[in-house]
């Protein structure tokens, strides 16, 4: 069996990952990147996650605009909004690959790769032998999959939120069991799209850790757009029939119903993507939900290995797994002062029709917390430049410390929110009171001016 050498072994081509090989190459080290499936070059957020489905909801918005009447037109434009999205994953997945496999200093391979020491990395290829490494410093990237939970009986209808990217045709019906941030970016793009879909939830609402006003609002958009909510049910089981899925629901009360879905989306979370890892013959630790236990500088157990991203069970964003890589390379190559710590306030988006973002607490939990809270609240019919764009649906709200002026969270729902979201965490980040947002000169028309408007009710 061949036997490679490196300094750096990193297991997955996530975005932490693929930004640390070329890094430490440049330091002069021996950097191997293995990759189990060369469909994945790149990682979760370029292949099955944050692009594919943000061009998909863009299409989808399009067509919504267009006003199609007949199945058959709407067909067609989702036809060729998942054309534009597989171009568009196809071209970033094979710049991804050349930025890696082109670099001088590093070398990648696909294949499996499973633990077989501490040090030792032995690697499964298809169309060859297989091979091991022994690395100094091992780098674990594999990020996370769906999880699928067991219902009884069968369908050929199933689908989670990878394969179901791989449907290239335009159901009439869909359901969508769960209603988080994955359930309701489907339902919404579909929606979009002309799909009659049902949300299944078991709780009895969506979003249950935002204050009542957001939840209220998000759900009767996503109604306005045809979204139908089944809340505080449960799938019992799923069969196919001669032309569709059929679901078994009960609800709370007891009460029965079927359902008849042409397509069946499990959005019931994600787990750590390490069947085959091994990682018990590293000796390497996992939480109680499977994923790798890390410190706040990466580190897992095991001196000499990291785990990046997803799979270290942090917060399942691309831009958490770079700044990830960020760490990894303070402590490498710096004072050794970044860690997990330092993340004061992440901001999150939700790509639904409208987008809906937020940061920080809710105006309930700062209330919790014991601050004597202000609260900013603008519809968006206030926005020049949402009037403009014909997108009024929604609000901006702010949560203020009445105390000091700082801002404790934002909740923006409606246009331009994931862009103006990152204003508000960066002022947050820098201990900016709301008055400093009230009193910027911003450029108009733009979304961003409604800070002006939004924090002078204060």
């Amino acid at each position: 069996m061949i036997t490679q050498e490196a300094d750096a072994l990193i297991i997955g081509f996530g975005k932490g990952g693929k930004t640390l090989a070329p890094f430490l190459a440049k330091q002069g080290w021996r950097v191997i990147v293995v990759e189990q499936s060369p469909a994945m070059y790149g990682g979760t957020c370029i292949n099955i996650g944050c692009i594919p489905t943000k061009s998909l909801v863009h299409g989808a918005e399009i067509a919504a605009s267009r006003g199609y009447v007949e199945f058959a037109e709407k067909e067609r434009a989702f036809e060729e909004a998942w054309r534009t999205k597989e171009e568009l994953v196809s071209f970033l997945r094979g710049k991804n690959h050349d930025n890696v496999a082109g670099h001088p200093g590093i070398r990648l391979i696909t294949g499996q790769a499973s633990f077989v020491s501490p040090h030792e990395v032995i690697v499964t290829m298809q169309e060859s032998e297989a091979i091991t490494i022994r690395a100094d410093r091992i780098f674990i990237n594999t990020g996370a999959v769906p999880a699928m939970p067991a219902v009884e009986g069968d369908s050929r209808r199933l689908y989670n939120s990878t394969t179901l990217l791989g449907l290239n045709k335009l159901p009439r019906r869909m359901a969508i069991i769960g209603s988080g941030f994955i359930g309701l970016e489907f339902a919404s793009m579909y929606a979009n799209f002309g799909t009659e879909v049902t949300v299944i939830e078991r709780g009895p609402e969506l979003l249950k850790r935002e204050d009542a006003d957001v939840r209220e609002a998000v759900r009767q958009a996503l109604e306005a757009l045809g979204v139908r909510f089944l809340f505080s049910s449960r799938v019992e089981r799923i069969r196919d029939d001669a032309s569709a899925a059929v679901l078994s629901i009960r609800d709370e009360a007891g009460d029965s119903r079927s359902l008849e879905a042409d397509v069946v989306l499990f959005a019931t979370g994600r787990q750590p993507n390490t069947a085959s890892l091994a990682l018990e013959r590293a000796g390497v630790r996992v939480t109680e939900k499977g994923f790798i236990a890390v410190d706040d500088t990466l580190r897992t157990n095991v001196p000499h290995i990291w785990a990046i991203g997803d799979v270290n069970g942090g917060p399942q964003f691309t831009y958490i797994s770079l700044d990830d890589y960020r760490i990894i390379r303070n402590h490498l190559f710096g004072d050794g002062s970044r860690s997990r710590q330092d993340r004061l306030h992440v901001p999150t988006s939700v790509f639904i029709t409208p987008v809906f973002a937020k940061v920080g607490m809710t105006e309930e939990e700062a209330a919790k917390a014991g601050f004597r809270v202000k609260v900013a609240k603008l519809p968006l019919t206030a926005s020049p430049r949402a009037r403009i764009l014909r997108q009024t649906t929604g609000f901006y709200k702010a949560v203020v410390d009445e105390e000091t002026g700082r801002i404790l969270g934002a909740a923006l729902f409606g246009e331009e929110a994931g862009e103006i979201i990152n204003a508000i965490a960066l002022a947050m980040d820098t201990e900016q009171t709301h008055e400093s947002l009230r009193d910027r000169i911003y450029t108009h028309p733009s979304m961003t001016e409604t800070l002006n408007d939004l924090f002078a009710q204060l």
